[in-house]
């Protein structure tokens, strides 16, 4: 038995996870904060504020030069990172806000993986090397006005006239849509379903940009508006039919989400921690009373236990063996907890806690999103019920 000193607890790490990361990961996690640190940070509660960012195809095209646009990916320009690696740039995209990951996270994840998937080489090569370096900014246009958590009963048609497709139809919550350069838009067709890939420059299409929300605000969300687009024979990705292809995108970008919320998370609880180091009432610093150390040990017990199951379920995905039901498990289990760790947070900054000025309100808003996109509470759970009981209970 070994009887060195073990080394300093770290509030931050209470576990020393950090212990099981590499020095490649971790010097692509540090990247990452910093570019937030000095191109984010600053700005983004202003951002969020405004419902706008500023120089957004700057922003885009900086992280491409860094590598995290389709990170994960292989050859066309892609970085050919691991999966952890991706996690952990997730992680540290959404400490910053959750607007900033879900623009990695739709272009790498959701556009680009469809075209990388299920794409023809010409598609591959047109598209995939100006997304990665940040130069074509693209969306995914999958859900509906009426269709949520059913894609199968979605509305949007396309047709074959002559040699030529013809789409019809309106998707809605569209992350990047109205700066995109490219959609791959998901439609009902005599031979099922199929993705199409569409310049967003072709007459009949249009991205009108979503007002008036309270999350998500640093983030460009739009509705398309699909009237007789007409697109040549090749748009369509020709290695797919049915709901496996957009499936397997939206599994590709709910494991960032399993990353990513927990950088939300541990934004507000440093956050929380800090305040309560120096804010007093009767005399003392509030972290001296019990209630709120009870409060700092429960976030910090789910966030670890959180990062724990994140770096599990990343070691099986560069392994090869993650199954779709075990994202949801990811998804389900650490947006929520993330959720009412920022909740928490915010109690123990009382009133400064629904201030712009620190970072909690604007995470648990936007993280009251994030439960829902990308499969709701209750479609992952009734994908792990239907896998612990063997018994379906979507219908």
């Amino acid at each position: 038995m070994k009887t060195s000193t073990p080394p300093p607890f770290d509030p931050n790490d209470p576990a020393g996870i950090d212990d099981l990361l590499s020095a490649d990961e971790k010097a692509v996690r540090e990247s990452v904060r910093q570019l937030c640190a000095q191109r984010v940070d600053p700005y983004v509660a202003d951002w969020f504020e405004r419902g706008t960012i500023d120089d957004i195809r700057g922003l885009t095209k900086e992280l491409g030069s860094l590598g995290v646009l389709g990170m994960h990916l292989e050859g066309y320009g892609c970085a050919g990172m691991s999966a952890t690696e991706y996690g952990l740039a997730c992680l540290e995209l959404e400490a910053s806000d959750s607007g900033l990951r879900s623009l990695v996270s739709v272009q790498g994840s959701l556009a680009m993986f469809a075209i990388w998937r299920w794409g023809s080489e010409e598609q591959k090569t047109q598209w995939l090397p100006p997304m990665a370096a940040g130069e074509a900014i693209g969306c995914f246009g999958l859900t509906e006005p009426d269709v949520g958590s059913d894609p199968g009963s979605m509305r949007t048609r396309a047709r074959r006239d002559g040699d030529d497709w013809v789409l019809d139809g309106r998707k809605m919550w569209i992350t990047n849509g109205s700066i995109a350069d490219v959609a791959v838009v998901w439609a009902q067709t005599d031979e099922g379903i199929r993705g199409f890939v569409v310049p967003t420059t072709t007459p009949g299409f249009s991205a009108p940009e979503i007002k008036h929300k309270q999350s998500l605000r640093a983030s460009v969300t739009s509705e398309l508006v699909l009237d007789a687009v007409r697109l040549p024979a090749d748009a369509v990705l020709p290695e797919v039919r049915g709901l496996k292809g957009p499936l397997s995108c939206l599994n590709e970008a709910r494991f960032g989400i399993v990353w990513g919320a927990l950088g939300a998370a541990r934004s507000s609880l440093q956050a929380a921690l800090s305040y309560a180091g120096e804010r007093t009432q009767f005399g003392r610093p509030i972290s001296g009373f019990q209630l709120t150390q009870a409060k700092l040990v429960d976030m910090s017990l789910e966030y670890t236990k959180g990062s724990l199951l994140a770096l599990h379920l990343a070691r099986r995905k560069d392994a090869g063996t993650l199954r779709p039901e075990q994202v949801c498990l990811g998804k389900l289990n650490n947006v929520r907890e993330s959720l009412e760790i920022c909740r928490t947070a915010r109690t123990i900054l009382g009133a400064n806690g629904i201030s712009l000025e620190y970072p909690v309100i604007r995470h648990m808003n936007n993280l009251e999103s994030v439960l829902t996109y990308e499969g709701t509470v209750e479609m992952h759970t009734l994908v792990l019920g239907q896998a612990i009981t063997g018994q379906s209970a979507f219908r």
